[in-house]
């Protein structure tokens, strides 16, 4: 019996989620159809939560492409979150536990459009700190 293993089935899916499920089959000796219900019960299980689309920035006007890390004051940090969310520049938000508590993944036309933006957290009340990073090269 072969066994498809889920994590090189998820690895190949991330690298290209729309191969044909009859490509799929063939690599792991199986199915079309014991393809299609792994997936299926990927997805399910949650472990499949979405499938998007990579995009260049800078072919879409987005010269600028900046992780910004921000800190807030403990009590501050869920209301920070709420509003963040409903910014339009805000491509990305984790919460993280590295040097910085929040971490934004923004795109933006130019530096000037950066600095308003971070003038625009920097209103936010409870902020304390705001790095931001411009991301030269995506490698991988």
């Amino acid at each position: 019996m072969v066994r498809i293993s889920n994590l090189e089935l998820v690895e190949i899916l991330r690298k290209n989620a729309r191969i044909p499920y009859v490509k799929l089959a063939k690599h792991f000796g199986v199915s079309e159809t014991a393809i299609r219900k792994r997936i299926r019960k990927l997805e399910e299980d949650g472990v499949i939560k979405g499938y998007t689309i990579e995009v260049d920035p800078k072919k879409m006007g987005f010269e600028i492409n900046a992780l910004i890390g921000v800190d807030t004051k403990p009590e501050h940090y869920i209301p920070v979150i709420g509003k963040l969310k409903l910014m339009e520049e805000i491509r990305g938000l984790c919460s993280s536990s590295g040097d910085h508590m929040i971490l934004l993944e923004c795109w933006f036309r130019n530096s000037n459009e950066l600095a308003e933006f971070v003038k625009k957290l920097e209103k936010l009340d409870g902020v304390t700190k705001i790095c931001p990073a411009i991301i030269i090269e995506k490698i991988i």
